[in-house]
């Protein structure tokens, strides 16, 4: 890997650290504010902070085996990071969507495995509802996985188009070397 390549993918790194530390910044003030002050209306029927501890993985699922599950969990999250560097630093500098997708990615794994190991759970805060529909309560490091598990499906589909209209287009030769 060339010199100035590392550095630009040690700036997508630095992302993912800013991504982390806000995420871990805003589960403290959570706890801090939300477990004992009870939760907050952002906007009156549609976003709430409210302090939520998740056992299990999205939705809350596999919550029901306890240290088994809490240490299951987190050896998952470490391979899962492992995949993700190493996809990382095999993916060109020129692929600037995919490796913002990785850092986010980076970011939200190692933000929930680090409540997991430290806690015992994850701090979930974030409540969005609508009218009688309520999502499940997420945090920001649930945000930053979704937003990169959705850049790498735009890419995914993006690239699958280029390969599909690269092999509909006519092959051309050459006639200008024919002597």
């Amino acid at each position: 890997m060339k010199k100035k390549d590392f550095f630009w993918k040690l700036g997508y790194l630095a992302i993912a650290g800013g991504v982390f530390m806000v995420d871990q910044t805003s589960k403290a003030w959570a706890t801090r504010t939300l477990r004992t002050g009870g939760d907050k209306t952002v906007i009156d029927g549609l976003l709430n902070f409210a302090y939520a501890q998740n056992t299990g993985v999205a939705f809350s699922m596999l919550d029901e085996h306890g240290d088994a599950g809490r240490w299951g969990l987190s050896a998952i999250a470490f391979v899962a990071a492992a995949l993700v560097l190493f996809f990382f630093w095999r993916t060109p500098r020129s692929d600037d969507r995919i490796l913002g997708a990785l850092a986010l990615l980076l970011a939200g794994i190692v933000g929930n495995v680090t409540d997991r190991m430290r806690l015992g759970f994850v701090v979930d805060f974030i409540d969005v509802q609508f009218g009688s529909w309520h999502y499940p309560t997420f945090n920001v490091a649930d945000a930053a996985i979704c937003v990169g598990a959705g850049l790498l499906l735009i890419d995914m589909f993006l690239s699958k188009k280029k390969v599909i209209e690269a092999k509909n287009e006519p092959l051309t030769t050459n006639t200008s070397d024919v002597s």
